[in-house]
């Protein structure tokens, strides 16, 4: 596909309009200015809250295992155990095929992140961290259309690339940016097919023992799950696709970006991960989600091709879950998370960031990852470095914040 084919057919469409004073880009070395102009960023937004606690999962602190009984993830070489990163952490067994990008040094974790506003609700956590100015509700514009802003203008129509079903709060904003609407598959359960529930009623219809009792409460308590954490979920995918309908996000993200090289940013959020109930460990609900999403993961990363090197991928959700599981075998919500980084320019094979362990002192109000290194201070790393943005850049980016370096993201 070339990229006239690209712009006519993959049914792009704008979200804002170009305006016409975009601030002039301050670097003045050459050298910078091309390799801003060619250096890439991807967001990945995980919605709903993602439990870090099962993705990088700290087996040689015992008390992840003692607070989670049904949950935890098993020690590397048990069966759907954790797949060994450094002797103390390990990646989900469904993110295996993420393992390959940790080997070769493009994958790395940042521990202990987050944004520093104590909300649990996911519609504000969510404004806050798109929006870039957590515990501010006034802010028009989204941090990655400002970031935009300050780029290079190439002119491109597909600047910003959106994979997804609408413009999220992240690219609103003055600078134009395009949505490819992504092509889905659902997956039902069979219990979802009116057919084969009928015919499990009829089976147990009518016996009058424990096993029809055992039907019906199962039945209706299916029903009062869904019809309680429906509404709830739905708000807390806020519009994103549920990961297990989209596996092919990362060709065609990948496929996009390798044949449209205007392409500057780019932005795909994913939903399902608010696993109050029945979370599973190595398998499950959770498990499925996130081999859908490491295995999109490695797609991008393959199908960018060359355009690899010069793209860091941020992967990252609006707050984490309890350290402690439920009594619902799941987790409710958080504070702390982990932000992934992936991608040519990024020096990977560690983990990053500030770890205290899992006792109570260490956590937040008893019961959650703490913040130790703001979102935005992540984000300011990869953008001063990668793509060449100066303090001064920054500021405008995320207004009244002052980022920390973030030492050991990106390759010197």
């Amino acid at each position: 596909m070339n990229r006239r084919d690209f712009l006519k057919t993959a049914g792009l469409t704008a979200a804002s309009f170009l305006m016409p004073n975009v601030q002039v880009w301050a670097k003045t070395a050459a050298t910078a200015q091309n390799q801003a102009a060619t250096n890439k960023l991807v967001v990945v937004f995980l919605r709903g809250a993602i439990d870090g606690l099962s993705v990088v999962v700290p087996y040689g602190d015992q008390r992840y295992y003692k607070v989670r009984n049904n949950i935890a993830i098993p020690t590397p070489g048990n069966e759907l155990g954790a797949l060994d990163l450094n002797g103390e952490f390990g990646l989900n067994p469904a993110l295996a095929p993420l393992m390959p990008l940790w080997k070769n040094g493009s994958l790395s974790f940042i521990l202990n992140t987050g944004s520093p506003d104590p909300t649990r609700s996911h519609f504000d956590a969510q404004d806050y961290m798109e929006s870039g100015c957590p515990g501010k509700k006034s802010t028009s514009t989204g941090w990655l259309n400002r970031l935009l802003a300050q780029l290079p203008d190439n002119h491109s129509p597909v600047r910003a690339l959106n994979i997804g079903t609408t413009t999220p709060r992240i690219l609103q904003g003055p600078v134009a940016s395009a949505t490819f609407k992504a092509e889905l598959r659902r997956r039902p359960t069979a219990i979802d097919n009116e057919v084969i529930a009928s015919s499990f009623e009829r089976m147990y219809e009518g016996r009058g023992d424990s096993l029809e009792r055992a039907f019906l409460d199962g039945m209706d308590a299916r029903t009062t799950i869904n019809n309680k954490l429906s509404g709830e979920m739905m708000q807390a995918n806020g519009g994103a696709v549920v990961a297990n309908r989209f596996s092919a996000f990362g060709r065609q993200l990948g496929k996009l970006m390798s044949e449209e090289p205007k392409v500057q940013v780019a932005f795909v959020d994913l939903g399902g991960f608010d696993t109050h109930v029945n979370q599973g460990n190595g398998k499950g609900q959770l498990a499925n989600h996130l081999q859908v999403l490491g295995k999109g993961l490695s797609d991008l990363a393959a199908s960018l091709g060359e355009t690899y090197s010069r793209t860091t991928i941020l992967v990252m959700s609006e707050f984490g879950r309890t350290v402690k599981e439920n009594g619902n075998n799941g987790t409710d919500h958080g504070h702390g998370n982990f932000i992934w980084a992936l991608g040519g320019a990024v020096k990977g094979g560690q983990l990053l960031g500030r770890w205290d362990g899992l006792s109570d002192g260490a956590l937040y109000e008893n019961r959650d990852l703490p913040v130790r290194t703001d979102f935005r201070s992540v984000i300011s790393s990869v953008a001063g470095d990668h793509l060449q943005l100066s303090s001064r850049q920054l500021q405008t980016i995320f207004p009244d914040f002052t980022p920390e370096k973030v030492p050991g993201i990106l390759k010197a």
